[in-house]
């Protein structure tokens, strides 16, 4: 669509520019606050954290600016471009990158760094956009759906493997766009529940598990056809023949563990649905079963992935969450500290520049993934609430852009940003406050960092120019700008 000179900014969601200004600000004044030091001559020396940040502000605005005048066409043209640039680069970094607190995830290019995973989250929020877009695509066809998985999937595989686990998990945040979408409901939470139990799964008996296993996907199929008697008497009979086959081997003197048992039982119930579902044309349950022998691969995996991928200090943290272990001195020591810190700040704060936990210390990382300790501290109560309004108001505004879009490109692609927005937020605050395990997650536009304050005002700025070129189309035909 054509521009002329005088409506190039016709059009902007004026509320979110003001959100993102009002954030980012809020960001620097932490930042100065947590990395202020009294005895520093020079305060506008380059190697304070602040004027980095600052810095790196105002390349954010400026890219913002030019986004706001390119073309937003051009972002559906080049989706999968920057897709497979963004794979490039995953890989060139597991390669080649720098590790940093013990994920290989960076690039250093002098006193620089940059990590390449938060550029990545747009291309691929992008692509999924791209997809989902088709006039030929479907959220209710199988095949669709795993192609869609594999685009997400792709780099989430490579993301593991660098060790940066907490971005790995924001990327989950985007099933809930597929919900959006109309993906339905009962397909999304067996996937949430096998993820929530992948966390605990190494402490849990396996048995257990596959007990879990079967309960959640037999009963989300249930609620699909809506049909609960008939599988109510199916999932009675599994665990009733897990029982017999128990008892038979038993008396033939054998040592079968119930495991085992369960494992046969539910084994030929998978077949018996099988043949249920071909015989009534009933698709949706081969994606039940697909789902649920994904999961039986996927759990098993996850002592291979505690032991051996996750970092001694990594699976401490895991351990100090679950009730485990509880070592204050060491690997609990930042959620500690940090917990003490925010709670001392009470309801209205002790001040700008007056936290005692932040100024002597004690909080590590108090700029970084622990920025939200410095704003409870100092703002309290009131201004951690205030912060987080913020945050909130701006993820329902780009929800709010991707409502209105006259194409379904620009829908899903908000839709993404608010997702991995949301994720963000609460991975950030929930492992503040010792809800979470420590994962290294930033928040946004808030906590200290070139890379991610950049990647976050990009793919915002994409939102915001995307919805822009809606509101000048509705007003060239007539409709009202919002």
């Amino acid at each position: 669509m054509t521009r002329s000179r005088g409506n190039i900014f016709s059009g902007i969601d004026l509320i979110a520019v003001a959100l993102y200004i009002a954030l980012s600000l809020i960001g620097f004044v932490s930042i100065f606050s947590a990395t202020w030091d009294e005895q520093s001559a020079d305060v506008f020396s380059l190697s304070h954290e602040y004027i980095k940040q600052a810095m790196w502000i105002g390349v954010g605005w400026l890219l913002g600016f030019i986004l706001l005048l390119s073309e937003s066409r051009y972002y559906h043209m080049l989706a999968y471009y920057a897709y497979g640039a963004g794979i490039v680069a995953l890989l060139a970094v597991l390669l080649f990158g720098r590790e940093v607190n013990g994920a290989k995830a960076w690039f250093e290019i002098g006193s620089v760094r940059i990590q390449p995973v938060e550029f990545v989250k747009i291309a691929i929020a992008l692509a999924v956009a791209r997809m989902m877009s088709a006039a030929t695509f479907s959220i209710s066809r199988a095949g669709d759906l795993f192609r869609l998985a594999a685009i997400i999937l792709l780099p989430l595989g490579i993301i593991v493997a660098q060790n940066d686990t907490g971005s790995g998990i924001v990327l989950g945040s985007l099933i809930f766009v597929l919900y959006r979408e109309g993906l339905n409901k009962w397909l999304c939470i067996p996937v949430i529940f096998v993820a929530l139990l992948f966390v605990v799964s190494f402490v849990v008996q396996p048995d257990v598990l596959l007990a879990s296993l079967v309960i959640i996907f037999t009963l989300s199929e249930a609620m699909l056809n809506n049909m609960w008697r008939s599988r109510i008497r199916f999932l009675a009979a599994i665990f009733l023949g897990s029982f017999v086959i128990q008892g038979v081997q038993a008396m033939l003197g054998g040592n079968m563990q119930y495991y085992q048992s369960l494992l046969i039982s539910s084994a030929a119930g998978v077949v018996v649905a099988a043949v249920y579902a071909f015989r009534n044309n009933m698709r949706n349950i081969f994606i039940i079963i697909a789902l649920y022998l994904s999961s039986m691969i996927f759990l098993p995996m996850s002592d291979i992935f505690f032991n051996s991928v996750l970092k001694p200090h990594q699976q401490v943290r895991i351990l100090n969450f679950l009730g485990l272990k509880e070592d204050l001195r060491d690997t609990g020591y930042n959620v500690h500290q940090s917990k003490i810190a925010i709670g001392s700040g009470g309801f209205a704060g002790k001040g700008y520049l007056k936290g005692t936990q932040i100024k002597y210390g004690f909080v590590p990382e108090k700029h970084t993934d622990f920025i939200f300790c410095t704003i409870g501290e100092e703002w309290g109560f009131l201004g951690s609430i205030v912060v987080l309004a913020l945050l909130m108001l701006l993820i329902l505004r780009i929800m709010k852009m991707g409502d209105r879009q006259r194409e379904a490109f620009g829908r899903i692609y908000c839709y993404c940003v608010a997702a991995i927005l949301l994720m963000h937020i609460l991975i950030n605050i929930g492992m503040t406050i010792g809800l979470i395990p420590v994962m290294g997650i930033p928040l946004p536009l808030i906590s200290y960092g070139g890379s991610s304050f950049v990647a976050f005002t990009l793919m915002i700025f994409i939102a915001i120019n995307i919805d822009a070129s809606t509101q000048r189309h509705n007003a060239a035909f007539g409709g009202a700008l919002y």
